[in-house]
């Protein structure tokens, strides 16, 4: 951020008394909330932060980190002492303290907007590093970032920075979120629309060479025939023929040509009973891998839509979460799995995968399905009593979201998983149900 952009928020931020609450909603954007619920965003990431306001960022997940300790710690419910630009430079800083019943425990909340070196670091009266959101060492910077050393002072800037006066610094924050929400939102969609696309051909390319059943029983039954022939005239053949010259039942002569050579013909005609077999359980099975890929296609195109339709960088962030899991974890292919700040949100892509999600849901678990239609079998996994309404509604968003296109205002019930009775497959029957609506329509 510029300097002179720097100073004129540092004057806004005067006008605030308290730090009601302050956490992570994602790895490098802290939210802190001043006085009752005035909330502004600090994005420190390397080269690119800034600081912004929106009507809301969503948590990505819950972090517990040493840092994320301390700052909830040291500066939730506290009263602000002070804030300042230390010493001219791009680093706000503010003067915080608790009061406890034994002392007053003063605390400084640093943000430092300093190229490769952005950082957050929470220091205590005699400048002692308590923690940061980056440790550095000397062999990285002459400033060592590290708990329990002191800070030193960055140099001052050996120019004079330029002035950009700003009209209204709340409609600035507002924009800079628009801005960089809408340039970052058109590349993340570009990438996964992308990547999504790919997975669909490779789907539909799948699903375009499957066998049809007919064709399949022909085969069964040619290479069952085949393997008769071969037995009747095992006689004539020779051992490690690959090519058979037979007589078929009608008395004309039939050339077949063998992958590989056999001691026997009764080995032969093993190889096409067998072969027989493999084409016969395809043909009576295909219906079940025509439904799995045609499910995956379908599952593939709404997800391409919704992410088309995301209004912003943190849905984006919801759809593609980090890998929570080891790989060496075999994952099930029929149940999409998303994090909502730290909830696990699971759905069903197909009716094996809907089934799969009720037989392992928990009692406590919450269970989503759109009213009086059919729609994908969600589930939220909790054991906690009383669940965040904000939770409950991502979770709805993604049933609406991957059930259809259509934009419409939709309800959708939820439940304690213990309240659904399973009847048939994934045919359900619930009581005690809450219901709440989702507006796909903007």
């Amino acid at each position: 951020m510029k300097l002179s952009h720097l100073k004129q928020i540092v004057e806004y931020l005067k006008s605030f008394q308290k730090i009601t609450a302050i956490h992570r909603v994602s790895d490098t954007i802290i939210r802190v909330v001043f006085d009752r619920d005035d909330s502004l965003y600090f994005n420190m990431q390397r080269s690119n932060s800034s600081i912004f306001k929106c009507e809301e960022y969503p948590r990505s997940k819950v972090y517990n980190a040493p840092f994320d300790v301390i700052l909830a710690k040291r500066f939730n419910r506290s009263n602000i002492l002070g804030v300042e630009l230390l010493n001219g430079d791009k680093i706000i800083r503010f003067k915080t303290s608790i009061a406890s019943a034994y002392k007053e425990e003063v605390t400084y909340l640093q943000f430092e907007f300093t190229g490769k070196y952005t950082n957050i670091i929470i220091l205590d009266e005699d400048n002692i590093v308590l923690e940061a959101l980056r440790h550095v060492d000397l062999f990285s910077s002459f400033r060592e970032v590290r708990v329990g050393q002191k800070l030193l002072d960055v140099p001052p800037a050996p120019f004079k920075a330029k002035e950009y006066p700003l009209d209204d610094v709340e409609k600035f924050l507002y924009e800079v979120y628009e801005k960089e929400q809408n340039s970052k939102l058109e590349s993340l969609k570009k990438q996964k629309i992308a990547l999504l696309t790919k997975k669909l051909k490779k789907l539909q390319k799948l699903y375009d060479k499957l066998d049809s059943q007919e064709s399949l029983e022909e085969e069964a039954k040619k290479y069952e025939h085949y393997g008769n022939l071969v037995l009747s005239n095992a006689q004539k053949i020779k051992p490690y023929e690959r090519e058979l010259l037979l007589h078929d039942y009608d008395g004309s002569e039939l050339k077949i040509t063998l992958d590989k050579s056999y001691a026997t013909p009764f080995q032969i005609s093993e190889m096409f009973f067998s072969k027989s077999k493999k084409a016969k359980q395809k043909a009576k099975h295909l219906h079940i891998e025509e439904e799995s890929l045609r499910s995956k296609i379908e599952h593939t195109k709404l997800f391409i839509n919704t992410v088309q339709e995301a209004k912003d960088v943190a849905k984006i962030e919801l759809l593609f979460p980090k890998q929570q899991q080891s790989k060496k974890i075999k994952t099930d292919d029929s149940i999409e799995t998303f994090w909502v700040e730290g909830y696990k949100v699971q759905l069903g892509k197909n009716e094996r995968g809907n089934i799969k999600l009720l037989e392992s849901a928990r009692a406590k678990d919450i269970w989503l399905h759109l009213k009086d239609r059919p729609s994908c079998h969600v589930i939220i996994k909790t054991d906690k009593q009383n669940l965040p309404q904000n939770i409950i509604y991502a979770a709805a968003r993604l049933c609406v979201d991957f059930t259809t296109t259509s934009k419409d205002k939709y309800l959708v019930d939820y439940t304690p998983r213990r309240e659904v009775s399973i009847q048939n497959g994934a045919n359900v029957l619930y009581n005690k149900y809450k219901t709440i609506e989702v507006d796909n329509s903007c």
